[in-house]
């Protein structure tokens, strides 16, 4: 068996060293598509997965929470999930597609009203935004009463340093367009995440499976520091770490990759 050496002064190596270098375009997941039904196709089997995977997360709550994807051929139009269909049972066959005006275009199954008016703002206001992902998920709610925006406190919570904000409201549950504009106001112009006082987080990328990831971190994000509040008081990453990785958007989509594959592999009937 060959011998493998370390690379310190006086030791031969086997291998010539090379710097770790991280190229943002190739750790982007999405492919480029030629055929807009290509990747309407690849956008709702990713929607499809993200409900599964939240499934495992535990963030299906009754008949609670939403994710949606933007139409590649029709931008004013979103594919969204029918309203009360368990997150763990989700199928590409079950996604619904309605209009800027709340019109199902495709699909005969109702929608939740919140679904619409909140995300219909979301992708009006916001043209890069292909997904957006709400759900009643425990870490993200107990935050959320706390009405702060996250700490840069472990490596994962500074994706969202400088990059996420609070809507310092709650209205109760969202079924108007007005109120759905304020959120999306909230949100602002460039922001990952807005967290909604008293409600949750909402997570926006531009792919389904960036905003599905940034969702997972940002309640992931959310417990490490209630524990680590809970335990004592958490020293912050300095300013200048933390904003190169609040300002990056190259590593949303890809780290949802092993998600989407073992869901996949799992639970094949998703792609149906």
């Amino acid at each position: 068996m060959a011998q493998i050496t370390t690379a310190q002064p006086g030791i031969t190596s086997q291998f010539r060293a090379q710097p770790l270098r991280i190229d943002e375009q190739r750790v982007q997941p999405d492919p480029a598509f030629a055929d807009p039904a290509d990747e309407r196709l690849h956008r709702k089997q990713q929607l499809a997965a993200a409900f599964r995977v939240f499934a495992q997360f535990g963030y299906n709550l009754g008949a609670s929470g939403h994710i949606t994807a933007r139409d590649p051929e029709l931008p004013d139009h979103f594919w969204v999930n029918p309203l009360a269909v368990p997150f763990g049972r989700m199928r590409v066959c079950d996604l619904q597609l309605i209009n800027h005006l709340g019109e199902i275009v495709i699909g005969d199954r109702p929608v939740n009203q919140a679904a619409f008016a909140i995300h219909s703002q979301l992708h009006a206001a916001r043209p890069d935004v292909i997904a957006a992902a709400h759900a009643h998920a425990v870490h993200g709610k107990a935050w959320s009463t706390l009405g702060r925006l996250l700490d840069p406190i472990t490596q994962d919570s500074c994706v969202f340093y400088g990059s996420h904000s609070l809507y310092e409201d709650f209205n109760g549950v969202v079924l108007d367009e007005a109120e759905g504009k304020r959120v999306a106001a909230a949100l602002g112009p460039t922001n990952k995440a807005v967290i909604l006082q008293n409600h949750g987080f909402i997570t926006v990328g531009g792919s389904v499976e960036e905003a599905a990831w940034l969702f997972i971190t940002a309640d992931q994000s959310a417990h490490a520091q209630l524990l680590a509040e809970a335990a004592g008081t958490p020293k912050l990453i300095r300013d200048e770490v933390a904003e190169p990785l609040g300002r990056t958007r190259a590593f949303g989509g890809f780290s949802f990759r092993p998600y989407y594959d073992v869901i996949v592999a799992e639970q094949p009937d998703l792609l149906d």
